[in-house]
């Protein structure tokens, strides 16, 4: 996958990593720890600008984001009610749970949409309870859009520095993202465990 980011962002330039990142925001398992970080050492050979570089891996990226969070907002959490109601135990979550959690998105949603960006495997994922919850779209743009560009800057300058040595970037992020990961599904499997159907009214 590596060479055809790399062959993709030597020919089409900021186009290459816009689109990439794009894909990478749609499609999670393009990862933007290879993409960055190729654009990079691209920057340090001196075919593309550094802040070239971010700005347009930040523009794809958002891109990105801004579709999800449209189609999570076009569908709506109230559409999802009948399965929260059929299938609570598996999603692990009852009306009366998303009820506060709309509560809660309304005081810290912007944080958790700023800091969901910098975040690896999860940062692809904030824009659909953003959008299923009716987060202002100001609001959204803007957190995503700090956040995403702290994350896409981390990455380019890294490849920046590192050059051809840049899988290093990597080897030190893949840990973090399995132990995310690790902890989603043990989280899953702890509120699986735990789950209490809500009360009927």
């Amino acid at each position: 996958m590596a060479d055809w980011v790399i062959e993709l962002i030597e020919q089409a330039g900021y186009l290459g990593v816009a689109f990439l990142m794009f894909l990478e925001t749609i499609f999670p398992p393009i990862p933007s720890e290879v993409i960055m970080p190729v654009a990079g050492v691209a920057a340090a050979r001196g075919d593309l600008w550094l802040p070239g570089v971010i700005a347009s891996g930040t523009a794809g990226a958002m891109l990105g984001n801004i579709v999800w969070y449209l189609a999570a907002r076009a569908l709506g959490i109230i559409r999802l009610r009948p399965l929260i109601d059929k299938h609570g135990r598996w999603l692990t979550m009852n009306w009366h749970e998303v009820e506060r959690a709309e509560r809660w998105f309304r005081t810290h949603g912007t944080f958790f949409v700023f800091l969901g960006r910098m975040l690896p495997t999860v940062r692809s994922l904030v824009s659909v309870p953003a959008g299923l919850l009716k987060m202002r779209f100001r609001t959204f743009l803007v957190a995503s859009t700090i956040g995403t560009a702290g994350w896409t800057t981390m990455l380019a300058y890294a490849g920046f520095k590192l050059r051809e040595n840049f899988t290093e970037v990597d080897q030190w992020l893949g840990p973090v993202s399995n132990a995310i990961l690790l902890t989603l599904a043990l989280g899953y499997l702890w509120r699986l465990w735990t789950y209490k159907p809500a009360e009927k009214k």
